[in-house]
């Protein structure tokens, strides 16, 4: 893929918690046709304070990462720095990491499996205003977009109680066995802010006082079987 003469090449920043990662993927960038890397950031606050800074064109982001994680830091980019997008590049492509952060505004999506055209073509996609989403990726999310939807009268696959979402459903189980905010977010691989948040979303949406109520709460709810006697 060649460069098209006169074009400014697409100005990114990286961020990814792994050093040796976070240098392997910058230098494989700059190996690139069309890109040139103008910052590199440890975490999501880092990332969010680089685009204030750089104005970059396009941020390449890992999600789990400490402090802020990708897809708050997305959040964050997306809402206040509007002219910078996003491409998620990370280990993970399950649903729990995949739909939060195109939710969050991201608009593209690879692996980092992905080979340097595929990156290339994402950056390109995501600034001509398309998705820059990888193969497998778009299969995901077209088999869920297939997912048949309940009938009439039909519960929904996988209900949860009280309209908790499963990452809500997730910490409040943690909870139950007795983690702290710091135990939940190494456990997730998420940050203790991003812990918090979830805690309050789950505390507002059933009336839960305090973590001692939250426990009863699971075991009524049954998401946490009492341990046998």
């Amino acid at each position: 893929m060649t460069q098209e003469a006169g074009k400014k090449p697409a100005r990114v920043v990286v961020a990814d918690d792994q050093t040796v990662v976070r240098e392997g993927i910058v230098m494989l960038l700059g190996l690139l046709p069309g890109l040139e890397v103008v910052g590199a950031a440890g975490d999501g606050d880092e990332a969010v304070r680089l685009v204030a800074e750089l104005a970059p064109d396009v941020v390449l982001m890992d999600l789990r990462m400490p402090r802020c994680d990708g897809v708050e830091a997305t959040r964050r980019i997306r809402s206040e720095h509007p002219g910078t997008q996003v491409v998620v590049l990370t280990t993970y492509a399950d649903d729990e990491s995949l739909f939060p952060a195109l939710r969050a505004g991201a608009r593209g999506y690879l692996t980092k499996d992905a080979g340097g055209d595929e990156i290339v073509r994402a950056v390109e996609s995501v600034l001509s205003g398309e998705a820059g989403l990888s193969p497998g990726i778009q299969r995901r999310l077209l088999e869920r977009l297939s997912e048949p939807a309940p009938g009439p009268g039909e519960a929904p696959v996988a209900e949860t109680p009280d309209g908790l979402t499963a990452r809500e459903c997730e910490v409040l189980v943690l909870i139950a066995e007795g983690l702290s905010n710091q135990e939940i977010a190494r456990r997730l691989h998420v940050s203790t802010a991003t812990v918090k948040t979830h805690i309050n979303n789950l505390f507002a949406k059933t009336g839960l006082k305090g973590r001692a109520q939250a426990v009863r709460y699971a075991y009524a709810k049954g998401l946490v079987r009492p341990p046998e006697r």
